[in-house]
């Protein structure tokens, strides 16, 4: 074989790719290729996104190649780059969404190979299934209990040399901005997780609920764009059970989205219940302006950062639900638009979990979110932190309900959140 495209999509590394890997091992000439589409919704992503893809072709550049980047149709721009280059087959990592799924079959029907390639997960999604029969697992302890026994592929080491065929344009990447607290790219994402392996694994069982400790590793934005190998990853922090375990909750999700890729639109438990739709409470919400302290900073959070300690992720989305009565696919599409780690599998999915219409052998549970506030953040500088009007607020009093100075019409100006049940 004399020249295949790797075509990257949520895969931008060079350790751990058997995509890459193989199309080394198989070809003279390797054309590393991402083609953004304008019809791939990128929310607050996009500036993160492109910090990621400039360290790709930093990385590749490294290596003797280079990241090829193309506008418009995904499987339009791969077969005209086929065409231009003489390629005789496609790699790409296998996803599991709706839209990942159909974009595969449509490069299969095309007239090269196309070859589709784990990394996206630990375990790929139909590796796993019930003794009982099934294509799934439903329920995750025991999807936990298989995952941790199955065996895994080798991780992979990047390649030494990628060699692009002669005369080939590589394209413009857009401006992208400068990088933040939380930076795009594989080298950065590396530098995190060893960093926080050595230093923040072990308490992390202990730890990880605290809000204003802020103890989780914030892997997760790298994780979505595959700027880590959630396989490495798991074989680096081997030890460490309470984290790993947290992966392998990603790995569910994704194996019951790949079974069931509606997921983002339809209940997985098929009953339906009877939403309320009140756009001043939906639009109060997603400012964090409730009234309610705890709901209050987990949402301007997310709107500071692209990013929500789980902890509030688990709190605000049972407001919505629980106190409000609102559509989960309205929280979930709020979700998707900002944070930097949204993904169809482990958003929609974490959503129908609170909502009871997903995985959760208990769908309806009760949750007390003030009792949530004062446990998790007990001094209140979480709420604080995110919530510039309580800093003058003692102790744990800040998580008494507030009023604010502004609030939609017909919108309660303080909310009692002592009885919430979700």
């Amino acid at each position: 074989m004399d020249t295949a495209i790797v075509l990257f999509n949520r895969d931008l590394r060079v350790h751990d790719h058997p995509a890459l890997s193989a199309a080394c091992a198989r070809a003279a000439h390797v054309v590393p290729l991402f083609v953004l589409d304008p019809a791939v919704p990128a929310g607050g992503r996009r500036g993160f996104l492109l910090q990621c893809l400039a360290g790709l072709r930093d990385a590749l550049r490294e290596r003797g190649g280079d990241l090829v980047v193309r506008h418009g149709d995904v499987v339009a721009e791969t077969m005209r780059l086929a065409a231009e280059t003489g390629a005789t087959a496609v790699h790409a990592g296998a996803d599991v969404s709706a839209l990942a799924r159909r974009r595969e079959e449509r490069l299969a029907a095309e007239r090269v190979e196309f070859v589709r390639h784990p990394g996206v997960t630990v375990v790929p999604p139909g590796d796993l299934r019930p003794s009982g029969g099934g294509d799934h697992y439903r329920v995750f302890t025991p999807y936990w209990n298989a995952w941790r026994r199955h065996r895994r592929r080798p991780v992979l080491p990047p390649p030494d040399q990628v060699r692009l065929p002669a005369g080939l344009a590589p394209g413009e990447l857009p401006p992208h901005p400068a990088a933040g607290d939380l930076p795009g790219g594989e080298r950065p994402a590396r530098e995190r997780a060893g960093h926080w392996l050595r230093h923040g694994l072990t308490g992390y069982g202990d730890g990880h609920d605290d809000l204003a400790g802020d103890r989780t590793s914030r892997l997760s934005p790298y994780l979505r764009f595959g700027c880590l190998s959630p396989l490495e990853l798991a074989c680096r922090a081997a030890h460490g059970e309470d984290f790993v375990r947290q992966l392998c909750w990603r790995d569910f999700h994704h194996q019951v989205t790949y079974a069931f890729p509606r997921i983002n639109r339809e209940n997985y438990r098929r009953k339906e219940r009877r939403w309320r739709h009140d756009r001043d409470a939906l639009q109060a919400w997603e400012a964090g302006m409730t009234g309610l302290p705890i709901v209050d900073a987990g949402m301007r959070q997310l709107l500071a950062e692209g990013w929500m300690h789980n902890r509030a992720r688990l709190i605000v989305a049972t407001y919505l639900i629980g106190r409000l009565g609102l559509d989960w696919r309205d929280g979930a599409r709020h979700f998707f638009e900002h944070l930097l780690d949204g993904d169809v599998a482990n958003n929609s999915g974490n959503w129908q979990w609170v909502a009871g219409t997903g995985n959760d052998t208990r769908p309806k549970r009760g949750f007390n979110l003030l009792r949530q506030a004062r446990r998790y953040d007990p001094a209140g500088d979480y709420v604080r932190r995110y919530v510039p009007e309580l800093a003058g607020v003692p102790g744990a009093r800040v998580h008494e309900p507030w009023r604010l100075p502004s609030l939609p019409a017909g919108y309660p100006a303080r909310l009692d959140g002592t009885d919430d049940q979700g």
